[in-house]
């Protein structure tokens, strides 16, 4: 099977022409779910495969629709000739269909067996998420199995996201392609979603996470990252065979709540704005109504279930509410990261509550809050605790002291984007040169 170049590359270079940006929709919402009915019908042995075909329809498509225009029915286009492709090289190709056969016992002249109704899409994608996030495979192997195999990114794509070389994650995916063999993950097999499902979840969560707040880049919003975590929870929330969506819809509510106001996050110099100068009339009011939409959902449940998704959501909520950053139910915010400390009772957890205690307390007790977290936050985050302390004695007018931390935050920063931002917000405090 020929290898093809990732065509999202080939499409951004063309983005002035109408057929190449819908051709690059279409790649993002339709890569994935012809991947995972291929990887079916061939089984999971043969996803590099089935990756190729995917790569060579969508090459078809670029090529095609610049000629003679967008058809009228693209996703259908799309699927029938991925399932040309994926038959006509079984029937050229002997061994290759010897081999497939020796695993699954298919009709290989049936094109019955590759099925892209959207129920057998919606399952599959289900499974092959279930597969990426087996337990056995690590945390940043599973988030590289999804973005590559569910969500089309490239593997460059994917390294300019968490900040790696290419060579890193390829090797990843490799392992994590390997290990999707050797535990004989069957895509036809019953899986277990009690067990599987909140590893989905926290995968979701980690991607949504470094698209909202890149932890290395000077991106203020990776946006590719964020819509493919939306994407990817609307594809658990609608699966019918998800009985309890409790913590799905919380996951989802907190999302939206936080997608809401991406617009309001950085101004037209493309500078951090942080929460309290934000302006609210940017938020996007239709997904704050989708974030509420699915609280209630879980309020309707009656169900007694107090999780840090659902925790989470409720404060984004109502910071998404407030009229303005004064009005502010900062009590009850306090409340809620009360209970979040009850189930992860982290450094970063404590740190922001830290700011909470600041509000709704007063500075002195914000202090008191903060002081003992110094040795406890990781070093990735050690900049947070340090601009944190600086805002704070900066309240207190104590200049001093507040130059000290300010110093240190500035020297423990990762990115431009985040130096930047605390030299505009503690102006008073940069040295003159």
């Amino acid at each position: 099977m020929p290898k093809f170049k990732n065509i999202i590359s080939l499409l951004k270079k063309q983005r002035n022409t109408y057929t190449s940006s819908l051709a690059e929709h279409f790649f993002r919402n339709e890569y994935g779910k012809m991947v995972v009915v291929i990887s079916r019908y061939l089984g999971i042995n043969q996803i590099e495969t089935a990756e190729d075909i995917v790569q060579e329809t969508l090459l078809k498509a670029v090529e095609n629709w610049q000629q003679n225009g967008m058809p009228p029915n693209p996703e259908g286009w799309l699927y029938t000739t991925a399932k040309n492709i994926t038959l006509n090289i079984l029937k050229r190709d002997k061994n290759f269909q010897k081999i497939i056969n020796e695993k699954r016992n298919i009709d290989f002249k049936s094109e019955e067996n590759l099925n892209f109704s959207n129920n057998y899409i919606s399952d599959e994608q289900l499974r092959m998420m279930l597969s990426c996030c087996h337990p056995t495979i690590p945390e940043n192997t599973q988030i590289a199995l999804i973005l590559k195999i569910l969500c089309g990114l490239s593997i460059k794509e994917i390294a300019s996201a968490y900040q790696t070389s290419p060579e890193t994650i390829n090797k990843r995916l490799v392992r994590g392609r390997k290990q999707l063999r050797e535990n004989h993950i069957d895509l036809q097999g019953k899986v277990d979603l009690n067990t599987q499902l909140p590893i989905i979840l926290k995968t979701i969560y980690l991607i949504f996470n470094e698209g909202y707040s890149p932890h290395f880049k000077n991106d203020i919003i990776q946006f590719d990252l964020c819509l493919e975590a939306v994407r990817i929870c609307e594809i658990i929330i609608n699966n019918p065979h998800i009985p309890d969506k409790t913590e799905s819809h919380a996951l989802a509510a907190l999302i939206y709540f936080n997608t809401s106001r991406f617009k309001a996050r950085f101004n037209k110099n493309n500078e951090v704005i942080d929460l309290k100068h934000q302006e609210r009339n940017l938020w996007d009011q239709r997904l704050i109504q989708r974030g509420i939409h699915y609280l209630n959902l879980i309020m309707n449940e009656n169900k007694e279930i107090i999780s840090k998704y659902f925790i989470l959501a409720s404060i984004s909520m109502h910071h998404c509410l407030a009229t303005n950053y004064n009005q502010t139910n900062w009590n009850e915010i306090l409340m809620l990261y009360n209970l979040l400390l009850n189930i992860e009772n982290s450094a970063t957890v404590k740190l922001n509550r830290a700011v909470i205690i600041c509000e709704a307390k007063g500075v002195e007790a914000g202090i008191e809050a903060l002081k003992p977290l110094e040795n406890e936050i990781n070093t990735t985050n050690i900049y947070l605790f340090h601009a944190t302390y600086t805002d704070f004695l900066v309240r207190k007018n104590d200049i001093e002291n507040a130059r000290v931390h300010f110093n240190e935050a500035i020297k423990t920063c990762k990115t431009k984007r985040d130096r930047n931002f605390l030299e505009k917000k503690f102006s008073n405090l940069v040295p003159i040169s």
